[in-house]
């Protein structure tokens, strides 16, 4: 990882002094998921120990429900993290610098955000204790960190385009690829994509309509099943999806559901 400056100690700075600033960890737009980049990834799931990521919930067999990939600076875990203080996030990013930003960023909230009073069902000791992040590349290794229908929310927001043709099999989603997110998806468990690619909006949404284990399902039907805070940071808590609503651009939203399905039909 890369270096940055750890504050020695909470007194005497305010809160917001002690957030990491995205001017220290300057980093490329992108990164080659075909690159040999030097990562370390468990040999399976059984052999990840989440509670290095989540000592709050050491012991209680908890681990991750929502995963965003690529989680650039992290805005989506962030936002949904207070909402649903028992569901573990994890967000997977490939990119050094990024990759500790996020990091130096849940750590400092996990400081310095006031303590909220669990509910009598609520098992987290504290603000963002159910959020973390590793440095992974998903297009390789993503069943090594997720065991089968683990997961109930994959999140793909505003994704690389890779607009020439011959970089499309760079894309984050390809048949090869959906085989392996039906795979650690639940039954029920949903797949959110955004972007403000229209070209790149149609390719997912075509690649998804096509693969057998998923269906379509409406943003209606989404907020009317209780997903709305869900959509809303799914819309506008990345620094991306904030950058297009200040340009006036126009953002496609596509999500679909892992089906219900028995036997060989897996």
């Amino acid at each position: 990882m890369g270096k940055r400056k750890e504050p020695s100690s909470c007194s005497g700075q305010s809160p917001n002094s002690l957030l990491p600033q995205k001017k220290h960890y300057r980093q490329r737009a992108h990164a080659n998921p075909f690159s040999d980049h030097a990562l370390d990834y468990p040999v399976s799931p059984q052999a990840m120990d989440w509670s290095e990521h989540f000592p709050a919930f050491a012991n209680t067999g908890k681990t991750p429900e929502f995963v965003d990939i690529g989680c650039g600076f992290g805005g989506l875990l962030i936002a949904l993290a207070p909402l649903f203080p028992d569901t573990l996030m994890l967000g997977m990013e490939i990119r050094v610098q990024v990759t500790q930003y996020v990091q130096d960023r849940i750590a400092a909230l996990r400081m310095t955000s006031a303590p909220v009073t669990p509910s009598s069902t609520s098992i987290a000791a504290g603000p963002y204790q159910n959020v973390s992040v590793v440095r992974a590349n998903a297009m390789k290794f993503l069943p090594n960190y997720f065991s089968k229908h683990s997961l109930s929310a994959l999140f793909f927001l505003f994704p690389d385009p890779h607009f020439k043709a011959r970089k499309h099999k760079a894309r984050i989603i390809t048949p090869a690829l959906l085989a392996e997110y039906a795979y650690v998806l639940k039954p029920g468990g949903i797949v959110y994509t955004i972007t403000d690619v229209r070209d790149l909006h149609e390719w997912m949404k075509t690649h998804l309509e096509n693969f057998p284990l998923f269906e379509a399902v409406s943003e209606a039907d989404l907020r009317e099943a209780g997903k709305g805070p869900i959509l809303d940071a799914v819309y506008s808590s990345t620094e991306e999806g904030r950058k297009v609503e200040r340009n006036g651009g126009e953002k496609w939203l596509a999500c679909f559901r892992r089906k219900e399905t028995t036997g060989r039909s897996e």
